[in-house]
């Protein structure tokens, strides 16, 4: 431990970017809609974080009828930061939080900034992060890393270079439950895993999804719909794709298996160091081509690694996996259509969607068993974690390093889904070496300005 480190100046300290145990450190938002209202909310509640600026390109978007359940945008975002603040004592005289449109501009002006969570759509996510990143700030960024594999790549590569503490938002990664897992597979709980399944089977599609979308639609009053498009080629604005509906088109989004298998393959990632596949491959039910599948089964076959064997690995999205033969009665697969299970020689577990708590099937084997000391440092949480990792100098659990090829591989099955071709693939080259044409799904077309 370092006596009396935390009284000197904050630029003395530690290297690029550190930031002192005793002080706030000073967070802006890119992205107030309805994830990164929940982020927000989330940071409000460490006491030594200081949301000083927000940057969103709408004014006020209604999520009421979505997922997160609340008003997003500019305003309900300076409305609930200054809620907070006014009613705490130890900050109700804190200087009003600055408000932008344009991230950019924020962070060109903004000079009291130490970290930035970016949580807008995908398609944003490169830009946003690499300009936090040239502004050498530390970094959070909402899941997937980015919309395609040579950018999660470039983000990638250019926070290492930059030296910055980075954390990807898959909030289970930062949880009990996958260290859990991790501590029980490595103890031998199932014996060596060769098999993994993992699912989000909920509905993939919205009765409007073949509604005409090149008839344009007014764009609402408080939104930059230029600035909303950001990289990608321009379309008309349409009700469908924001606020909530653009993660199933192609063209900004991911579909879901880069939404929630970002949480529900992790565990697998990480209790069995999987790092690149051999190979992928998809099924899908399909409609609309420029959406996301109706239903999809995608494959993944890895290597051995060390001292563990050959792993294959099926997601199943709009779907459910086959019961297991030990699964008992009037029991179903965890985590309310969420979730993975690992098929070892000796066993299963299974764990609920977002990286949740393992269980041993049966739950006879569960009861026998006895559990392993705990190995692994918990963190707190994904957000306390990224906070103290800020502070401290070091590396956050789910740091670039590990969640960039995580992403990457689960960008192949997106590949994979989009060709319907079993694509041999070179992980470091970023290349499929049977189908060339799949490269146009791993290197964006940017437009209207915009670069990495």
């Amino acid at each position: 431990m370092l006596s009396g480190i935390t009284i000197l100046p904050r630029y003395v300290l530690g290297g690029r970017g550190f930031t002192p145990p005793s002080q706030k450190l000073n967070v802006a938002m890119i992205g107030t809609g309805g994830q990164g209202m929940q982020n927000l909310r989330n940071l409000l509640q460490e006491d030594d974080v200081q949301i000083v600026a927000i940057a969103d390109v709408a004014e006020f978007q209604d999520y009421s009828r979505f997922y997160h359940k609340v008003p997003g945008g500019r305003g309900p975002g300076l409305e609930r930061i200054r809620e907070q603040y006014r009613n705490n004592p130890a900050t109700k005289d804190y200087p009003d939080c600055q408000v932008y449109v344009d991230f950019r501009k924020m962070l060109d002006t903004e000079k009291n900034i130490d970290a930035v969570v970016v949580s807008t759509p995908d398609h944003t996510h490169a830009v946003a992060a690499m300009a936090v990143i040239g502004h050498k700030k530390h970094l959070y960024c909402e899941k997937p890393l980015a919309r395609t594999i040579w950018e999660v790549r470039r983000v990638t590569e250019a926070a290492k270079e930059a030296g910055v503490v980075t954390q990807m938002g898959h909030q289970g990664h930062g949880g009990e439950g996958i260290r859990l897992t991790y501590e029980w597979i490595r103890d031998g709980a199932i014996g060596p895993v060769r098999e993994v399944h993992a699912w989000s089977s909920g509905a993939n599609r919205s009765a409007c999804d073949d509604a005409d979308l090149s008839q344009g639609f007014p764009v609402p009053q408080g939104l930059d719909w230029d600035l909303w498009i950001g990289p990608v080629k321009y379309v008309p604005y349409h009700p469908n794709y924001t606020p909530c509906g653009w993660r199933q088109y192609w063209h900004f989004g991911t579909g879901k298996i880069a939404d929630m298998g970002c949480h529900n393959m992790d565990p697998a990632f990480f209790a069995l160091d999987l790092g690149y596949p051999e190979w992928v491959q998809a099924r899908s039910a399909w409609g609309n081509r420029s959406i996301r599948p109706f239903a999809s089964i995608v494959q993944y076959q890895f290597p051995a690694r060390g001292d563990m064997p050959p792993v294959k690995m099926t997601w199943y999205e709009g779907l459910m996996p086959p019961r297991p033969d030990d699964l008992e009665p009037g029991r179903d697969l965890t985590g309310d259509g969420n979730g993975i299970l690992f098929i070892g020689d000796k066993g299963k577990i299974m764990c609920a969607g977002w990286a949740g708590v393992p269980r041993i099937v049966p739950e006879s084997k569960m009861k026998e068993y006895r559990r392993p000391p705990k190995t692994l440092p918990r963190v707190g949480g994904i957000y306390r974690d990224w906070i103290n990792a800020c502070k401290e100098g070091r590396k956050a659990s789910s740091d670039f390093s590990y969640s960039g090829p995580l992403t990457e591989v689960i960008l192949m099955g997106v590949i994979a889904m989009r060709t319907e071709e079993k694509l041999y693939w070179d992980g470091p080259g970023m290349t499929a070496t049977n189908f060339p044409d799949a490269e146009q799904y791993v290197i964006p077309q940017y437009e209207n300005g915009w670069s990495l």
